[in-house]
């Protein structure tokens, strides 16, 4: 075993898949909790990674993959952005034998193999009782598969997209859309003095959130969403249509990474899928920037228009985390505490219609959290309804639940 002292109990936390502002703030809600409350509290590296690279050897060097958490370190962490325990996209259900780790080379010798039974070794070795992941849906469902295994999971969602079922609001995801009202109007300067489009590209695999709520505040005057696949050439109408009415010459597009031209699919960047079978999405503002120059002129007299495109992209979840963003975080920390001390596991911290609680985690697995069509979006002006407003939580249409 570890030298790790088990005092009322130790419980290990981890953050998976991508960086967001504001999984500091929740690493440092569990954290001094915790201690608080008389337990040691272990940081694990590079999420599932970190358990899966762990040499169950006194003598070994694991401090690339564990360390202890102290009030110190994570109230200084907690001013920053991103994850200062690092992440990582694996998959301890599907490791591949590439990637897998030296001292499971002569046990693990398929393809792709389950390493759950060394992960809940490993738990067990650091004595640890209680595992808190922070992650999207992907993270979270191993979290889901070790609290099926018996061991003890309170998860909190984080993701960009804002799209892990049960829950109105995940980390990361309100600074994402504050970073992006704010590139896109930083945006309109060049595009205005150059009286042309701007194609913005923004997170979104399967949902659109992140282009309809800037969109909504007015950052664009058209969003692309994955939920409706569109047409290019209604798409240029309307732009050209908005850039006739704007005194300064210019109209904006915002469009999810996963939003597909009608008869086509979705644009990879490559074919390499991660350890949950996600290719890297990317390409598909390239796409239609070079389709609105071209069919700009059916619409314009004959005359294309030139585009500016921009792939917010990384700008957009770096940096440090917004107010929403340092505060839910903190809350849905506290949560996860009161979840431990009441020895409530399998649980999943949410925030809905504007009040913090919890689910089962399992509502992770209930389907998919994408945005209502038929209820916020034009499908006919390729932007949001404006008429949706009483009695909606604050992210509006982001507050659909799985059903």
């Amino acid at each position: 075993m570890a030298n790790i002292n088990k005092t009322k109990g130790v419980i290990g936390i981890l953050t998976g898949g991508g960086d967001v502002p504001g999984l500091n703030p929740a690493i440092r809600g569990v954290t001094i909790r915790a201690i608080r409350e008389g337990y040691k509290v272990i940081g694990i590296r590079r999420g599932w990674g970190g358990l899966i690279d762990i040499v169950r050897d006194e003598n070994a060097d694991n401090s690339e993959n564990f360390f202890e958490l102290t009030e110190e370190v994570v109230t200084k962490a907690a001013r920053t952005g991103g994850t200062f325990l690092h992440t990582s996209r694996t998959n301890p259900s599907k490791v591949s034998k590439e990637d897998m780790p030296n001292q499971y080379k002569d046990k693990y010798t398929d393809d792709i193999n389950d390493l759950t039974e060394e992960v809940l070794k490993n738990l067990d070795w650091l004595g640890i009782d209680i595992m808190i992941p922070i992650g999207g849906d992907d993270t979270l469902s191993y979290g889901l598969r070790l609290h099926q295994e018996g061991f003890n999971v309170v998860a909190i969602p984080k993701t960009m997209d804002n799209d892990v079922p049960g829950t109105d609001y995940c980390i990361g995801f309100s600074t994402c859309i504050s970073r992006t009202i704010q590139l896109a109007n930083e945006l309109r300067t060049p595009t205005g003095s150059h009286e042309r489009f701007c194609v913005m590209e923004v997170f979104g695999r399967y949902a659109g959130f992140t282009a309809m709520l800037p969109t909504l505040a007015g950052a664009s005057h058209r969003c692309i969403i994955p939920e409706h696949k569109f047409n290019i050439e209604q798409l240029t109408e309307l732009l050209v249509e908005d850039r006739k009415k704007n005194p300064s010459n210019y109209s904006m597009v915002m469009i999810s990474e996963g939003a597909m031209i009608e008869g086509e699919e979705m644009v990879f960047e490559d074919s390499e899928a991660d350890a949950f079978g996600h290719k890297k999405l990317g390409g598909i503002g390239d796409m239609v920037s070079d389709r609105l120059k071209t069919l700009s002129k059916k619409f314009n007299n004959g005359r294309s228009i030139g585009t500016i495109n921009q792939k917010l992209g990384y700008t957009t979840r770096c940096g440090n985390p917004d107010a929403i963003d340092s505060i839910a975080p903190m809350a849905f920390g506290n949560i996860a505490l009161d979840l431990v001390l009441r020895e409530e596991y399998g649980r999943l911290v949410v925030l809905n219609n504007g009040k913090y609680g919890d689910r089962s985690i399992d509502v992770i697995e209930s389907g998919s959290k994408t945005v209502d069509v038929e209820k916020y979006y034009n499908t006919d002006r390729y932007r949001p309804y404006y008429n949706i407003f009483e009695d909606q939580p604050l992210f509006i249409m982001a507050s659909q639940i799985a059903k």
